[in-house]
């Protein structure tokens, strides 16, 4: 097996006395896991930096076998990991990425979408400018590992209009008129979720609400503690961001 690919870093795991196994996504081999010498090194230690854009040579003798890795930074994000906020949102989100796909697998959307949330985190000025990205990955990612929500109707009267919130137990949408005697019970779901464009503060954080909590019961769960606490950091920056702490 080898073949060459763009690929976005992961997470890197220390592996012998000066390597390590680096996950990286890929957009046609889904998440992959390589050793990859030297990689604690002066040289690549800036290079394999969660967040990075870099072009892989992957390489095994037999299918069972980690593959090894030789790869070229393409693009640096190392930069936003000095400012908080970026840094838990890139810390979050290839976290998330490497702990929840299996290995091997192509997810191309998941790939596509990680770019362009990276790209918008590099982009935005405030964190209110990537939220909602944010958001919709985390909603690609329950879609895709099979536990999307589903918000096209609503769950009591099939209206499709007026969905203003998410049962925690089943993901389906309810309507205003049918979510009335259950308020305190229910998720919000902010309106940017299903119209699409830009969301202000309130609703960014309503949807890593409703996104977070189907994420920690039904993908991550207890055998990522480190993960979750991942996402705990990022919330609390985002609620101290928006004047919510």
């Amino acid at each position: 097996m080898r073949f060459t690919t763009p690929a976005i870093i992961l997470s890197l795991r220390p592996h012998g006395e000066h390597g390590a196994i680096v996950r990286m996504m890929t957009p046609e081999h889904g998440m992959q896991a390589a050793y990859v010498r030297g990689a604690r090194g002066r040289r690549l230690r800036p290079v394999l930096m969660a967040g990075n854009d870099v072009e892989a040579e992957l390489s095994a003798r037999t299918e069972g076998q980690l593959p090894q890795a030789t790869v070229e930074l393409l693009h640096s994000r190392g930069p936003l990991l000095a400012e908080p906020l970026p840094a838990a949102a890139i810390d979050w989100a290839t976290a998330l990425t490497a702990t929840a796909l299996p290995e091997g697998q192509p997810y191309p959307r998941l790939y596509a979408a990680l770019d362009g949330l990276l790209a918008a985190v590099e982009a935005a000025p405030a964190a209110s400018g990537w939220g909602a990205a944010l958001v919709r990955y985390e909603l690609l990612m329950l879609a895709e590992l099979g536990f999307g929500l589903d918000l096209d109707q609503c769950a009591v009267s099939g209206d499709h209009d007026d969905l203003v919130a998410v049962s925690p137990r089943s993901g389906r949408a309810v309507s205003a008129a049918e979510a009335e005697p259950y308020r305190g019970k229910l998720l919000p779901l902010p309106q940017f979720v299903r119209a699409g464009g830009t969301a202000g503060w309130p609703d960014i954080v309503d949807g890593l609400a409703l996104t977070g909590h189907f994420l920690l019961r039904d993908v991550i769960s207890d055998r990522s503690t480190p993960v979750a606490e991942s996402r705990h950091r990022l919330v609390e920056r985002l609620h101290r961001a928006a004047g919510l702490a």
